[in-house]
Parts: C-alpha cells; structure tokens; sequence
C-alpha cells in the first residue's frame, strides 16, 4: 500500500517551511523597493510556493474527494486573486480602468487554451487519446462562455454610455447573475451531478479516488488547507513583487505593457496548471478540466461582483469591454473548445489546436 501525500509530509517538511519562509519575506518587502538579488529570492521563493500549494491542494483534494479538490485550489487562488486586483484598483496602480479586464481575459485564455491544451498534450502522450465527462465538461465551459460574453463581450456593445462601460444598473446585473450563475454551477457540481465531474477511465468507467493510498487524517487535511491558503497568498503576493522588475524588463526591450499583466496572470496561475498537468499525467484528464473552467469560472464569476461593489469607492469609470482582437480570440476559443469537449474524448491534434490559439494570444500581447 502507497502512502498518502499527508504521510509523507514530516512538519518540518519543505512544504511547511517555504510557504511559511515566503510568507515572512513577503511581509518584510511589502512596499518597499527591491534590489534585483533580492527579487531573485522572491522568484525563488515564489516557485517553491507554487510547488507547495500544488501539492498541499492534492492532500485536501484526497481527503474530501473530487470534484471538491478543484473547487477548493481553484476559489482558494481566486479569491486572493481578486482580493488583489481589488487592492490596486482602489490605490490607483496600474491601468485601473482595464486591470479587472484584462487580468479576467487573461485568465479566460490561459485557463482554456493553456491549461486545457497542456494536460491533453500531457496526458495524450504516450497514448493515442485521453477521456474525460462531455457532460460535465460542457456545463462547465457553458457557464464560463456565459459569464465572458456577459461580463466582458457585452460592454463593448452597449449604448447607454460611450466606450466599453457598463452603467450602475448595467453593472449590477451582471454582478448579480454571475454570481447566480457561478454559484449554481458549484452547486450541481458537488451535488445533484456531482458524477459528471469525476475521472473515468478510457472505458468511460468513473475512478472515485485512488484506490492504493490511505487518506489523510482530518488534522493533516486542515493543516494542508492552512498552508495551501498561506502558499497562494505568497504566489499573489510575490508575483506583485516581482512585478515592477517585469515591468522594466519589458519597457527595456520596447515590447508593450500588456505583455506585463499576461506574464503576471501566468505567474498567478502556476498552481493550478501545475496542478492540471500533474493529473493528467495520471491519466485524470477530468480533473485537469475541473481545474481549466473551475479557475475560469471562478475568476468572472467573483471578480464582476466585487468590483461592483468596489465601483463605490472607484472614481475612474471600468472599462469591461474587449476590444475586437480579443472578442475574435474568445470566439475562437469558445468554437475550438465545444469541439474538442463534445466527444468526450480528445487527442494530440486538439492540445496543438489549444496552443495555437494561446500562442497567437500571447504573440498579438506582443505584437498587437
């Protein structure tokens, strides 16, 4: 019998430590300006952290089974994330008209294209195809169509103000309704249709957990949940950090600001892709899906609300509203990512179709 990842894990393990060690430098160097050695910690640090809260979100996620392991890494990450767009936002940082925008976007094209495309290539590798829930699947995707076309598409196209802003009332209701829509799709996922959402094999039988490890006790699996919440804020928070150092990077070599939020969102996304690739190289695609849209999903279905609520406070006006490149590339997406769910199952061709489209994203980020 295969220990669990809890028991494997001493106290005094590296993934207790780091999370902790990161957390303590990032609250000495909160606000201040870093020499570049020092940054080169803070990247460090912020990649252990990354491997932690990787590995802590696998112990919670054996211990309440899935798909409450993806629930749990997707709004864990989420939620710092927002907590921090929030933040900057109110303080003025950055573009803080498009900052919402761009990193929910961002988000949006990572998460389907990067980290879908990724554990299919992963996990097609070795074999000629992987598997996984349609069902499950397209409900997820759906609603993360839904909630991109509400929240980002639909400002673009409306009149009752100039440019791509939403009104009050406009605002409102789309707030209300992703959070309606977001809550009602965690809903079914972890009840009524909660099968639609497990792993099955390539004969389409479900894996309900892994049969040949024990599961943690339910001291371990809170301890992992304390310090996979500790290491996600260190990830937010070091990627701000090293922020300013990417920033000049990329004005030195003459390429674009916008290429600075995309490198910031992909830096905020490493749990959950490392996460997705860990599974699908286990041969559960499913559970790379979960993570894919959960993190989408999750990412509008929080951010439209509480930048609602912080529009209050704001004296700028939010632009929501992609300009038509992205709407293009979101297009794109929505037709490339229905075809390659609906058969429920998928090859290498369809991780290379995925990875195009995240490529041209990023190259038009570059180069637009």
């Amino acid at each position: 019998m295969n220990p669990s990842p809890a028991a494997r894990s001493p106290v005094l393990s590296w993934t207790t430590v780091v999370p902790v060690l990161a957390a303590i430098v990032l609250t000495l160097a909160w606000g201040r300006t870093l020499p570049t050695s020092f940054v080169a910690v803070i990247a460090l640090l912020l990649a252990g952290a990354v491997l932690a809260a990787v590995h802590h979100a696998e112990v919670v996620a054996h211990r309440v089974g899935e798909p409450f392991g993806s629930l749990v890494l997707a709004v864990a990450v989420t939620v710092i994330e927002v907590a921090l767009i929030v933040t900057l936002m109110i303080s003025g940082a950055g573009a803080v008209e498009t900052l919402a925008r761009d990193t929910v976007f961002a988000a949006v094209i990572l998460t389907c294209n990067g980290i879908v495309g990724l554990s299919i290539l992963v996990g097609s590798w070795g074999k000629s195809v992987v598997s996984f829930q349609a069902e499950g699947s397209r409900a997820a995707f759906a609603t993360v169509a839904t909630l991109t076309t509400l929240g980002l598409v639909v400002p673009t196209f409306t009149t009752s103000r100039p440019g791509p802003v939403f009104t009050p009332a406009q605002l409102a209701f789309a707030a209300v309704t992703a959070l309606a829509l977001y809550g009602l799709f965690v809903a079914l996922q972890t009840g009524r249709h909660r099968d639609y959402f497990l792993p099955v094999t390539a004969e389409g039988a479900l894996v309900e957990a892994d049969q040949h490890a024990t599961p943690p006790s339910a001291g371990a699996a809170f301890r992992s949940l304390a310090l996979l919440f500790i290491a996600l804020v260190d990830v937010v928070g070091d990627a701000k950090l090293v922020s300013p150092t990417i920033e000049r990077a990329v004005v030195a070599v003459g390429l674009p600001l916008s290429v600075v939020g995309v490198l910031i969102a992909m830096l905020i996304l490493l749990p959950e892709t490392f996460a997705a690739l860990r599974a699908a190289r286990r041969g559960r695609t499913q559970i790379s899906l979960n993570l894919a849209f959960g993190s989408a999903m999750a990412s509008i279905g929080l951010t439209i609300p509480t930048i609602a609520v912080a529009s209050i406070w704001l004296t700028v006006p939010l632009h929501l509203g992609l300009d038509p490149m992205h709407i293009v590339l979101f297009a794109l997406t929505c037709v490339v990512t229905v075809l390659t769910i609906i058969p429920g199952r998928a090859n290498l061709l369809q991780a290379g179709v995925h990875l195009a489209i995240l490529a041209a994203y990023v190259f038009l980020a570059i180069v637009p």
